[in-house]
């Protein structure tokens, strides 16, 4: 019987990156609360949400493949979520404006017939230019990145945001590391080239 793999998230920019991979696969949404715990860093909080959103479905998905992933960034040490509003966009923005913004981005792989998984975390660096005023609302205006951490959309009109960006892999920043999900997913035997 072939597994079936699952992404475990319905963000349309997960699914158009793991299509990249030319897999057959299928998304559900993961039912949990995503809030970080009492002193929890950026690091353990992406890596303790992405296994956590794999075992949350694993239930539903005998003898499958999960895949789960979290990103979330820092400024300064202060979290970054999704703004959700553009007032909150441009506080972000704001803040970011000169400084180094920090991405982590964790994936889990995790086979529910073994109940074995494996994941990994990558960190990307954006360096922001310093952003005047009306560049920041002319970006939120242009371009709709409420439902990203951060307030931007690298992919898109958001380049124009920064002096640089420092990656392992450019998949990341939009949302899951392809290069770490590829390679955890030949661990569990399914390969992309095969």
């Amino acid at each position: 019987m072939t597994r079936r793999l699952v992404l475990c998230s319905t963000s349309r920019y997960r699914r158009d990156l793991l299509a990249r991979l030319q897999l057959p696969f299928e998304s559900a949404a993961p039912d949990l609360d995503e809030s970080p715990l009492a002193g929890e860093t950026v690091a353990a909080l992406t890596e303790r949400l992405a296994l956590a959103k794999a075992q949350a479905l694993a239930a539903g998905f005998p003898n499958a493949v999960l895949i789960g992933s979290d990103q979330a960034a820092s400024c300064d040490g202060r979290l970054l979520g999704k703004p959700g509003t553009r007032e909150l966009a441009i506080e972000q923005l704001r803040s970011a404006s000169g400084h180094e913004v920090e991405f982590h981005t964790a994936v889990a792989v995790l086979d529910t017939a073994s109940g074995q998984h494996r994941s990994e975390r990558d960190v990307t660096r954006v360096r922001f230019r310093e952003l005047h005023e009306r560049e920041i609302e002319r970006y939120t205006d242009r371009e709709a990145a409420l439902d990203c951490a951060g307030s931007f959309k690298c992919e898109g009109l958001g380049i124009a945001l920064f002096d640089a960006i420092e990656t392992r892999d450019p998949t990341a920043l939009v949302g899951l590391p392809l290069i770490a999900t590829a390679r955890l997913l030949r661990c569990f035997g399914l390969d992309p080239l095969a």
